[in-house]
């Protein structure tokens, strides 16, 4: 009896301690004559209702086909947690749709993207202020070829010192995998000469020719692709 009553109370904690690798994102337009507005009011409903678990960092996205908008990420949390997350106050919804959501356009896009440590070079939340997202959707039953391809442009990756970090996409449309280069020492990574090229590194890597055979078989797996560049806006994030 002893014995059933010591698991019972350690099933939460099982709960409690599994990795908080999963991000909530979400995008939003604010109405062009909007802009200042915008951000005092989101800035204060993120550091009036989110902290903990639900930590906001906004983000503006510079640029892409959502330039000009905002990207707010919540988290990290496991899906433990997010299962378990108690009934969002009246205040503070009533906050958000008065004060926040009228400004706006109304939501573009929400995804939850669970992080793959294997995959990446830097830890989940060793964060950098300026980053590049890329984005891949795989063609049918490519996913194991997309897989494949990052992990053998992990030791590229570390060999260039890049900070990546990779996610998946989680029952948010389209199945696809996001690589996000954490710019640590801001654009100037992006100059040229600041790293040897990609393709020498990877047949340095992998042997000559090497580079050739990886983008033929990226050719092979990813239906499409497309990058931008967003800016961490602490000002408008939780404190």
């Amino acid at each position: 009896m002893k014995k059933l009553l010591f698991m019972l109370l350690f099933i939460p904690v099982l709960g409690m301690s599994q990795t908080k690798n999963v991000l909530t994102s979400s995008r939003y337009f604010c109405k062009p004559d909007k802009v200042e507005e915008f951000k005092k009011a989101i800035a204060a409903h993120a550091q009036k209702y989110h902290t903990g678990d639900w930590k906001w960092r906004v983000w503006s996205i510079q640029t892409g086909p959502d330039a000009g908008g905002y990207m707010v990420t919540e988290g990290p949390n496991n899906w433990t947690t997010i299962d378990g997350r108690a009934d969002i106050s009246a205040e503070h919804m009533a906050d958000w749709n008065k004060n926040v959501m009228p400004l706006t356009h109304g939501l573009a896009s929400s995804m939850y993207l669970t992080f793959q440590p294997d995959m990446s070079t830097v830890q989940l939340t060793d964060y950098a202020d300026k980053i590049i997202i890329s984005h891949m959707e795989p063609k049918p039953g490519k996913i194991p070829g997309i897989i494949d391809g990052i992990k053998k442009m992990k030791k590229v990756w570390e060999a260039g010192k890049e900070s990546i970090a990779v996610y998946s996409l989680t029952a948010s449309g389209e199945p696809g995998y996001l690589t996000v280069t954490r710019l640590k020492n801001g654009f100037k990574e992006l100059e040229d000469g600041y790293r040897k090229p990609m393709s020498d590194r990877y047949n340095e890597a992998y042997g000559a020719g090497a580079w050739d055979n990886y983008l033929k078989d990226y050719a092979d797996a990813v239906e499409k692709r497309w990058s931008e560049i967003m800016i961490y806006r602490p000002e408008l994030s939780s404190k």
